[in-house]
């Protein structure tokens, strides 16, 4: 059977061809498909907290999604930014959701407050990180991934009415490129409706002054374009927190209850606690979650990469391939390797020569403090040994004069003997001279 052609034929990815069904096939069941798959997966969800301390963040979230996270409550007494992090299934009809609630804890606090923002930034990149390297893996696993990057930045305004500060505009320019932020005034029941709409104006003339892009719901879908317009004019939301119940006529409503009255949460006339509600998690959080993957994410990914070496088109325009890409730094890290083993070859040999040469130097000393101690030893022996000769003279002199002298006494001895022998023999032969 022929179809009739609408339209002209393109070929190598110029065009395609159009043509009629001629009965009903059954690929419109494919959103139907999507979302069954989807609703049986689940899906993610992650929020990120910044604010003073006190500003009931911790009470927004439970007002937001209906429950009581458990948590501890934070302290104006930390040394530094912390973030903390928890994460709760969360079951509505047949949808699952797996909410993360990140908050910063004692952002603000320090009496330097200039690197506050430094721990949010590097919290946010270790997410896009983690993922990054997830997707870079050969077997990957992102179907059973849990996702831990950050889709919404709820950054919370302390109720001032004047303007913001310093370190609110710093932070959300810091975080602007990495995360979806929607300014709101924490606890707008603390100023008057009229200044509350002059903070607000204050607020978004700030934000562009100074180049703070925050997040604006989306207008292209059709379904939605009105509604959300109407809201991007509402920013920044001024937002009412309250888990307590109170019955007002006939109704069990979340409020709070004061001396002078009582102000309701889902009140629009009280504050914009619904507004943020419905535009957080009813309308765009899918949305939401598109542009921190399609947006935030593609850009530290494009960085990165970009830092690691990796290019689309080579400096002719021309189309890139990654296998090329990666032969050509592979190539360059050889080259870089081999010129480094080089260098460290040539240093080698330039140490072994160094040291030789000090090996020289140190066995010329040794044999000169060698011959210098032989030399003395030589001296030393030469005077021992005439000393030796002198004593050796001197005992030989000493004995010869021992031996004179004693044979001296030896030839007086025999003297004196005869002489007495004389004299008795002549007194034997002539008594007389014994009387003499």
């Amino acid at each position: 059977m022929n179809f009739p052609i609408r339209g002209s034929l393109h070929r190598h990815g110029e065009g395609c061809r159009t043509v009629p069904l001629a009965g009903h096939v059954g690929f419109d069941s494919l959103p139907d498909q999507l979302v069954n798959k989807s609703v049986s997966q689940g899906f993610c969800f992650n929020i990120l907290c910044v604010g003073e301390t006190g500003l009931g963040k911790s009470t927004l979230m439970d007002t937001l999604f209906n429950t009581k996270f458990e948590g501890e409550p934070a302290t104006h007494t930390q040394p530094g930014v912390q973030l903390r992090s928890n994460t709760y299934d969360l079951q509505e009809s047949n949808v699952g959701l797996k909410l993360t609630i990140v908050s910063t804890v004692g952002f603000g606090d320090q009496i330097n407050k200039e690197d506050s923002y430094k721990p949010i930034v590097e919290f946010i990149d270790a997410q896009f990180e983690a993922y990054l390297q997830e997707e870079l893996k050969i077997r990957r696993v992102l179907h059973a991934y849990h996702d831990s990057r950050i889709h919404a930045c709820l950054y919370f305004i302390a109720p001032t009415g004047h303007s913001l500060k310093s370190l609110d505009l710093v932070t959300m320019k810091k975080l602007d490129s990495k995360v979806n932020i929607i300014p709101i005034i924490a606890k707008s029941d603390a100023i008057s409706k009229s200044e509350l709409t002059k903070f607000k104006i204050k607020i978004t003339s700030e934000l562009v002054s100074n180049g703070v892009q925050i997040y604006q719901f989306p207008t292209d879908d059709e379904s939605v374009a009105e509604i959300n317009g109407t809201m991007n004019a509402h920013l920044p939301f001024a937002v009412i927190g309250s888990t307590e119940e109170l019955k007002i006529g006939n109704k069990m409503m979340k409020a709070r209850q004061y001396p002078w009255g009582t102000v309701q949460v889902e009140n629009e006339a009280h504050c914009d606690f619904v507004k943020l509600r419905e535009m957080l998690i009813r309308v765009n959080m899918e949305d939401l979650r598109e542009q921190t993957h399609s947006r935030h994410y593609e850009l530290y990914r494009r960085c990165k990469l970009e830092e690691m070496g990796f290019q689309d088109t080579d400096p002719d325009s021309k189309p890139f391939s990654l296998q090329e890409t990666y032969e050509a730094k592979r190539n360059e890290f050889l080259g870089e390797l081999q010129k480094k083993e080089e260098e460290m070859r040539q240093m080698f040999v330039q140490r072994v020569k160094e040291k030789e040469a000090e090996l020289k130097e140190a066995e010329k000393e040794l044999h000169e403090k060698f011959d210098r101690l032989k030399k003395l030893h030589q001296d030393e022996k030469k005077k021992l040994e005439d000393k030796k000769k002198s004593l050796d003279d001197e005992v030989n002199a000493f004995k010869q004069r021992k031996t004179a002298a004693e044979l001296l006494q030896s030839q007086g001895s025999q003297a004196g003997g005869s002489q007495t022998l004389k004299r008795d023999k002549e007194k034997k032969n002539n008594p007389w001279l014994c009387t003499e």
